[in-house]
């Protein structure tokens, strides 16, 4: 299926009519639930043809939260690195300070358009809670968010927006009460009255159509980008690089240069304290197919096919399964996923602070992390367009009591103080 937002751009002609991605995706929920899920897709498929729901959501694409986002090339770190030019898509400096807007309220206009009176999503980082929540208080919707306890108060700032902005906010305590028992309360609720409100997925993830939706509303990220490399360089990136825990923000960059084979692509996942550990949430590096929150994906689990427990310093990227295009394009070798340790993350997220006065979110910081190692191995002629998917306001509290500055804060007098914020990414010393 042809992305149906953006007719710019074909992501492989995928998924097919029930959803499959080769073989990953589908929707695997009850009969019940399967009847609402064909009746979105019906809707979905209605609306991203018609020319005045496409008129309204680039409106507010534009107007509300500030679109195009800037691609920015950083000079400061590119240098210091002594390799491959680094190049920023700004997804930081969208209203609400992440990517999630972009299918928030491509969502919400659709939930509106179905006559739905409330919307309901899980939230790891809380990044996809504000958003939900602002998109519904613009749209005058009802907004339920089930969010993991130890997300809660990990995200504080996250969680005091959302109730800022009228969401019910619900802490889940059973299992790991993060973002993978954030879903499955979600889903409960969901399949308690599927009729007069819409759950609204917050990634590539779940039974179709939400891969293909979150996908095609994500994908303005990829159209933009696109253009805006070729203008600054004259041509288009060596290399792209995002994060990828469900996927969305990596799906929506990768989907306009999948067709292009001079670009690699890498998505970054989180290794966590190590893949030796098993405190990861590494998927697609160490996992295997099976089912989730209705779909076919590669999963961390046990041997029951029964999701183990996942783990990130990032808390939208701890999730034991990943979108299903993303597990297609890991089996047919189009991206090459990779991992980033908690560490790693850390040390990019204070470095490009410092070298650029952007504080990146620790989800993105997985990806600048990747780009500075990639960087280093390349020749100072290559690019490398990296998707800053994210802010990192709401993880300066926790960073700064977890992993306090002094560990990382260069000597008064260092003749190299840029390149001491890097010296575990790579092995550089």
């Amino acid at each position: 299926m042809t992305n149906l937002i953006n007719k710019e751009i074909d992501t492989l002609n995928m998924p097919d009519d029930k959803g499959f991605f080769g073989e990953y995706g589908g929707s695997f929920v009850p009969e019940q639930l399967q009847r609402v899920m064909d009746d979105v897709t019906t809707e979905y498929e209605k609306a991203a043809e018609d020319p005045d729901f496409i008129q309204q959501l680039a409106d507010l694409n534009e107007h509300y939260t500030g679109r195009p986002s800037p691609v920015f090339y950083a000079r400061n770190l590119s240098r210091e690195i002594g390799g491959a030019q680094i190049y920023l898509k700004r997804e930081d400096l969208n209203h609400t300070g992440a990517h999630k807007i972009n299918h928030c309220l491509g969502e919400v206009l659709l939930a509106k358009r179905m006559g739905k009176k409330k919307v309901i999503a899980e939230t790891g980082a809380g990044q996809h809670g504000v958003a939900l929540a602002t998109a519904a208080a613009l749209l005058g919707l009802e907004c339920d968010i089930y969010m993991g306890e130890i997300d809660v108060m990990k995200e504080a700032p996250n969680v005091s927006r959302m109730k800022i902005l009228g969401a019910k906010v619900i802490p889940v305590k059973s299992g790991t009460r993060t973002l993978k028992d954030a879903v499955d309360a979600a889903f409960k609720a969901y399949l308690e009255d599927p009729v007069t409100q819409i759950y609204c997925i917050g990634s590539v993830v779940g039974p179709h159509p939400f891969p293909m939706m979150v996908r095609d509303f994500q994908s303005v990220i990829g159209v933009e980008a696109r253009r805006q490399i070729v203008s600054m360089t004259g041509r288009l990136p060596d290399n792209v690089v995002a994060c990828v825990g469900g996927g969305s923000n990596a799906m929506g960059i990768f989907s306009a240069f999948i067709d292009d084979k001079d670009v690699n692509l890498y998505g970054v996942e989180p290794a966590g304290m190590g893949l030796e550990s098993g405190s990861h949430a590494a998927s697609l590096t160490m996992g295997s197919p099976g089912l989730l929150h209705g779909f076919k994906t590669i999963m961390i689990q046990d041997d029951k096919g029964q999701p183990l427990p996942v783990y990130s310093i990032a808390s939208g990227l701890d999730y034991p399964g990943t979108g299903p295009q993303h597990c297609f394009l890991h089996d047919i070798k189009r991206v090459e996923y990779t991992t980033i340790t908690d560490r790693e993350a850390v040390e990019a997220f204070y470095a490009l602070s410092r070298m650029e006065g952007i504080i990146p979110a620790l989800e993105s910081s997985h990806a600048v992390a990747y780009a500075v190692k990639l960087a280093q191995s390349l020749d100072k002629d290559k690019t490398i367009l990296v998707n800053l998917s994210g802010r990192g306001d709401k993880d300066i509290d926790f960073v700064m009591h977890n992993y306090p500055l002094v560990e990382y804060e260069p000597e008064e007098n260092s003749q190299n103080r840029y390149k001491e914020f890097l010296s575990h990414i790579g092995g550089r010393k």
